[in-house]
């Protein structure tokens, strides 16, 4: 468990880092997004932009 606990994060920091170029694509606005403001910064927690990931890299991976 501690491992899909540290995959799960991993995946939340570098969909974070790619951010800017995702909301090109229109990633990271996906209803099961969520972003809010706390202590005059904004943070964004991309639940289904994660999950839109990972099942397109699973499909790439699986048909190659």
């Amino acid at each position: 468990m501690v491992r899909w606990l540290i995959v799960v994060f991993l995946a939340l920091v570098l969909i974070e880092g790619l951010a800017p170029w995702l909301r090109r694509l229109g990633l990271g606005r996906l209803p099961g997004d969520f972003r809010f403001r706390l202590w005059g910064r904004e943070w964004s927690i991309p639940l289904a932009s994660t999950v839109l990931l990972s099942v397109l890299i699973t499909l790439a991976l699986k048909w190659l």
